[in-house]
C-alpha cells in the first residue's frame, strides 16, 4: 500500500508568524497534534507539535499569572519552536518504509510531498488504521497465529487447505519467526468455527498453533 492512499490529503497548516496562542486554539479546534508550517510561498520551512507548545508553555512553578501567560504565548510565534529540519516521505513511498522511519526517528509524522509540493501529512494513527485494516480486525472470524517453515509454497500451502475446507481468508499477515527456519503468521478466517480452524491446521505438517481465538 502506498502512502497517497491513507494520508490525511491537502492537511491544515500554518505559517511561520502565526502565534502560539492561534496555532494551539486550531489544534484544537480541529483536533490535530501536527501542524505542517508553510511560508508564504507555500513551501514547506517546519512543522509544530503539541508537544512543542507545551515545551513553549511556562512550568507550573512560573510566578506569573494565567494573564501575563497569555500575553507572552500571543507574542510568541510558531517560528520561534518548530522544528525546522523536517524529514519527509514521498507520496508514492510505501506505508511501511513511512512506518520504518517514524520508528527509527521517533517521530509521530511526516509531511507527504510531490516533488517540493506538500500534499498530505501521514500519522501515526494513520499508521494504526492501517494496522486494524491488515490484520481484519473490523470482521468477524477465527484468529490464528501459527509457526510455520520459512520456505517457497508454504503461504500456499495453507491458503489451499483453508480453502478445501471452505473457509474465507479475511486476512493473512506474516513476520519473522522465533529463527531464520521459520515464520510467524497470523490469519483470520471467516466460515469455519474455531474447532475446524484448528482441525486444518493441525493436518498441516509443520505448521505449530500458537494462538486460536474467535
Amino acid at each position: 500500500m502506498i502512502i497517497s492512499r491513507v494520508m490525511t490529503k491537502n492537511p491544515i497548516y500554518v505559517h511561520p508568524d502565526a502565534s502560539i496562542t492561534e496555532t494551539r486554539s486550531l489544534m484544537d479546534r480541529e483536533k490535530v497534534g501536527h501542524l505542517p508550517v508553510l511560508d508564504h510561498n507555500n513551501t514547506l520551512a517546519g512543522i509544530v507539535t503539541k508537544e512543542d507548545m507545551i515545551k513553549a508553555s511556562p512550568s507550573e512553578a512560573t510566578t506569573l499569572d494565567m494573564y501575563e501567560i497569555s500575553y507572552l504565548l500571543s507574542k510568541m510565534r510558531v517560528q520561534e519552536i518548530m522544528v525546522k529540519k523536517v524529514i519527509t516521505v514521498d507520496e508514492n513511498e510505501v506505508v511501511e518504509e513511512a512506518a520504518r522511519i517514524m520508528a527509527d526517528k521517533d517521530i509521530g509524522c511526516l509531511p507527504v510531498m510531490r516533488g517540493s509540493l506538500l500534499v498530505g501529512i501521514i500519522t501515526d494513527t494513520d499508521l494504526f488504521r492501517v494496522f486494524v485494516n491488515a490484520f481484519g480486525a473490523r470482521h468477524a472470524g477465527v484468529r490464528v497465529t501459527l509457526s510455520m517453515g520459512e520456505h517457497p509454497g508454504e503461504l500456499a500451502r495453507i491458503s489451499g487447505a483453508i480453502a478445501e475446507r471452505g473457509g474465507n481468508i479475511v486476512s493473512f499477515v506474516t513476520s519473522e519467526g522465533d529463527d531464520v527456519a521459520h515464520r510467524r503468521g497470523t490469519i483470520k478466517v471467516g466460515e469455519l468455527s474455531k474447532g475446524e480452524l484448528e482441525a486444518v491446521m493441525k493436518s498441516i505438517p509443520d505448521v505449530v498453533v500458537e494462538d486460536i481465538r474467535e
